[in-house]
Order: C-alpha cells, then structure tokens, then sequence
C-alpha cells in the first residue's frame, strides 16, 4: 500500500516565543522528524502543510518568520509545500489531486494543532478513503477554556485522538509508525 508522510503545520509561531505557543511542540517536531528521516531514507512521498493567514492575523500571518516551516521538519527543495488558510489541509488546496496523482492509499499524519488542523485533515482524509495513522506523538496542542473551566493540553490531545481513533485513524506512536512504514518497505515487490 503505497503511504505517504504528511507534516502538519509545524511552524515558528508554535515554538516557544511563538505568538501561538503550544504544549509539547518540541518534542513533537522531534518526532516528526524522526518520520522525515524515515520517509526520506525509504524515499517515499512527503508533503509538508503551511498554514498562512492574512497580515494581519495573530499568527502565521503571511511574510512573518512566524509562519514559516520550523527549521526541525524543514522540507528538503524536492518535497512539496502545499499552503492553505483553513484547518482541514485538502480544503481548497491541491493536497488530495496530489495525493492520488502519486497513487497514495496510506497517510501518516503527524503536526499541529491536535485539536484543529489535525483532527480536520485527517477527518477528512478517510473521507476521501485514504487509510489513515497519527503519529500521536508527533502531534501537539494548547491548553483551552470551555465555559470558563480550563482543560489542560494533554486532555485536549488524548481527547482527540481518543475520537480519532474510535472511527477516523489509527493513532500510534512514532516508533509504531516508523515499524509499519518497515513492514510495507519489506512486503512491496
């Protein structure tokens, strides 16, 4: 089953001193990282995703270093960057043409927000059939309010992928990831 990697909008704004600091984006964009180096070392497809809002947005407002791709999951110049201004990555984007244009059936997901962007990709990425995993791990969140309680980041993040998992994706970690991308390499003709 031919599987390609796509990285969620791992951008400077969800680093520390970020206008839209997340919890735990560190130790996701390692993560997802370490999928890159794994995705570039089987050369298998990689698609970044780049959130861009307009100037004058609170964050990844286009042309601020904030908006661009995090020097950690940087795209190599033979990777396509798709840019889009909506959580859900295929909404008015070429991300599902160019999916099936490489004959795609699997995605690895991985990125930001757990709660936003990637809840909404890959929704809608089964949707359009596509067997989907997320990388829980190499996925971060932020600490939210809801009538005037406060749900830290790591319930929000377990929440989503909790529901993700019940009908959407399959939702491991990066070392399952990376073991099931070996097993397809080994079984392929």
């Amino acid at each position: 089953m031919k599987t390609a990697l796509i990285v969620v909008d791992i951008q400077n704004d969800y680093f520390p001193n970020g206008k839209m600091e997340l919890v735990g984006t560190d130790v996701a964009a390692r993560n997802a990282g370490r999928l890159l180096a794994s995705f570039r070392e089987s050369k298998r497809p990689i698609f970044h995703i780049q959130h861009i809002n307009g100037p004058n947005a609170l964050f990844f407002a286009h042309g601020t270093s904030g908006s661009e791709i995090h020097e950690s999951v940087r795209p190599q110049e033979n990777e396509p960057v798709i840019q889009k201004s909506s959580p859900n990555s295929f909404h008015k984007t070429s991300l599902l043409g160019d999916l099936q244009d490489e004959g795609i059936e699997k995605a690895i997901i991985c990125g930001a927000m757990s709660h936003m962007c990637i809840d909404a990709t890959t929704r809608a990425a089964s949707d359009f059939g596509f067997d989907c995993i997320v990388a829980h791990d190499a996925c971060a969140a932020k600490d939210l309010e809801f009538e005037g309680s406060s749900i830290a980041a790591d319930k929000v993040h377990g929440s989503f992928m909790a529901a993700l998992s019940f009908a959407y994706a399959k939702v491991v970690s990066t070392d399952e990831a990376i073991s099931t991308i070996s097993k397809v390499q080994t079984s392929e003709p």
